[in-house]
């Protein structure tokens, strides 16, 4: 292994497939944040360098890219947003040599040696949010939409439990692959289900191509539509005629008024121009990546993962979401939940 003169850590982002519609503010939002730790010292006085790689291509090849990387010493850290199947096929071939960050929102339960969590699970996130709309929305009777992976199935799983305990019903549940371009099928069960409400797992251009089908079909007058996974350019590819009635939920928003959140805003526009890519929760998401897998390193005062692992939980960060701690691995975070006006996100109340 070549002697280390900088903290080399992959930056793991989709770059194609749906879930490419977010990549770009993904990648912004990552090369502010390994800028901002630079001007502070860098990571134990080492430059932190991002290395892309595309987490939008099969999760195999992205495994053996990453694997390949970290093997050949190239990188010392991992970090980015992807898809739940991309990180169970990177997770092994990392565990238990360099820290990696992982930034999606994802179905809760990761457990592999050195991985650590930026993400909502439906226990803080799901969970709230189906009640809340339930008790002032009615929203009793749901039927379920997703892309057929491991992140909506199992996330699928936890809302039926959550339902059957609230004396709510899930009608219904479709899923279908990545990529999907025609959702007549699923809009017509959706309608004959009768349900009142319909929980989205679908995933960047998959959800904004559902949404403009919902509003066509009418469908958007009876059901409402929360999602835990809709940033503000997946809102904003929609289009404001499809997004009546659709709620989500997560640890920020772009629209939050808060000092840090402010901060942030200006400090992007200042670096990116106006012509930048929006920002959003989950383009957000790997700045937080960032920030922690550098201040994971620096609480333990060397690269070695093991000692990062035994301060982990002693870690803390100041980003865009405020003041936050690792607990079991995992981000403590304030989690919102939003309503869309238009192409913009209103957030309502946070969830407790």
């Amino acid at each position: 292994m070549r002697a280390m003169s900088s903290f080399d850590v992959a930056l793991v982002l989709p770059l194609r497939g749906p879930a490419g519609i977010f990549g770009p503010s993904a990648e912004l939002c990552a090369e502010l944040a390994a800028e901002e730790v630079n001007r502070a010292g860098g990571v134990l006085g080492r430059e932190l360098r991002l290395v892309p790689v595309d987490g939008g291509a099969p999760p195999h090849e992205v495994a053996a890219e990453v694997g390949a990387l970290v093997a050949a010493g190239a990188v010392q850290g991992v970090t980015g947003w992807h898809i739940s199947t991309v990180r169970q096929a990177v997770a092994p071939r990392v565990a238990g040599r360099v820290p990696y960050v992982y930034t999606a929102l994802y179905e809760g339960g990761e457990r592999a040696e050195g991985v650590f969590l930026t993400s909502e699970t439906p226990d803080v996130q799901l969970f709230p949010a189906m009640s809340l709309l339930g008790g002032e929305r009615s929203a009793r009777d749901w039927y379920i939409v997703g892309n057929d992976y491991v992140w909506p199935r199992r996330t699928a799983q936890a809302a039926r439990r959550y339902a059957t305990g609230a004396g709510m019903t899930v009608s219904g549940e479709s899923y279908v692959p990545l990529g999907t371009h025609d959702f007549a099928g699923v809009l017509r069960r959706i309608e004959r289900s009768g349900a009142d409400a319909v929980l989205m797992l679908l995933v960047g251009m998959d959800a904004v191509r559902f949404n403009r089908a919902f509003a066509r079909s009418g469908l958007d007058a009876r059901c409402l539509r929360l999602s835990t996974l809709m940033d503000e350019n997946m809102l904003l590819a929609s289009g404001a005629s499809a997004t009546a009635d659709l709620f989500s939920t997560a640890g920020f928003f772009a629209s939050m008024i808060t000092r840090e959140n402010l901060d942030f805003h200006g400090r992007y526009a200042a670096r990116f121009g106006p012509e930048a890519p929006p920002l959003g929760s989950l383009g957000e998401s790997c700045h937080e990546g960032v920030l922690l897998l550098a201040a994971l390193v620096e609480r333990a005062g060397v690269f070695d993962l093991g000692a990062i692992g035994a301060n982990a939980e002693s870690v803390c960060y100041e980003g865009p979401r405020g003041l936050l701690r690792l607990r079991q691995r995992h981000v403590n975070q304030r989690i919102y939940l939003a309503a869309a006006r238009g192409v913009e996100f209103d957030v309502l109340t946070q969830l407790p």
